[in-house]
């Protein structure tokens, strides 16, 4: 039953992505976004969900800030970390379709 949920969930996504027509199958979302760079560091395992939102927080507050001194500056990680996964995050190969 497991696998059949799975299947309908993929389904939906895939409508999401894609419209059948009578000329075909038209792509209405590449499917390809960027991933924002506090989203990075919470995949990284670096900063957790609450983190990222508190880090938020004070970037709302201090708007010139950058979001990864936000979160070395509440003590959730050094700031030469948040150094490492930026140039990582910069560096993610991206695809142009064109």
């Amino acid at each position: 039953m497991l696998a059949r949920v799975a299947t309908v969930a993929n389904q939906n996504d895939l409508a999401h992505y894609f419209e059948y027509s009578k000329s075909g199958l038209q792509v209405l979302e590449d499917g390809l976004k960027e991933v924002p760079f506090g989203e990075f560091m919470v995949e990284r395992a670096a900063i957790d969900r609450f983190q990222l939102f508190r880090a938020l927080q004070m970037q709302d507050k201090y708007p010139g800030v950058r979001l990864g001194e936000c979160a070395a500056a509440l003590g959730y990680l050094p700031i030469g970390e948040v150094e490492r996964l930026y140039d990582q995050w910069r560096g993610v190969t991206t695809v142009e379709v064109a």
